[in-house]
């Protein structure tokens, strides 16, 4: 069985999230960003495993791009918690640079979907 790159990056990218969303209202008691971060970097795996069985090609496309949105969404909230010394650089260039995997590929599979 062939593996599923962007099933395992968003699947393992989303455990990550939760943790740190976890230490950051157990361990800062910050609730607000964790909330937003843990919504918006958990998103994309779940839109991936809804477009395995999506109804048709453009149906596919659509949950793929709303996987790369929210993928987008998770690098503003990462500023965020940066910005706000919730997080430091290393962790924050740590969680950017897999999303940021994420996103290129997101495009390219849904570039490749729409035949471009």
């Amino acid at each position: 069985m062939k593996r599923n790159i962007i099933k395992d990056k968003t699947l393992s990218f989303g455990k990550r999230i939760v943790v740190l969303a976890k230490e950051l209202e157990e361990n800062k008691r910050e609730f607000v960003l964790s909330k937003q971060i843990k919504r918006s970097g958990t998103a994309p795996g779940a839109l991936v495993r809804e477009s395995e069985h999506a109804e048709s090609r453009k149906d596919f496309i659509h949950k793929l791009s709303i996987a790369l949105k929210e993928a987008n969404e998770t690098e503003y909230w990462l500023i965020m918690l940066l910005t706000g010394q919730y997080i430091d650089q290393e962790q924050y260039d740590s969680f950017v640079i897999d999303c940021n995997e994420i996103v290129r590929i997101l495009i390219k599979i849904i570039k490749s979907s729409k035949g471009l």
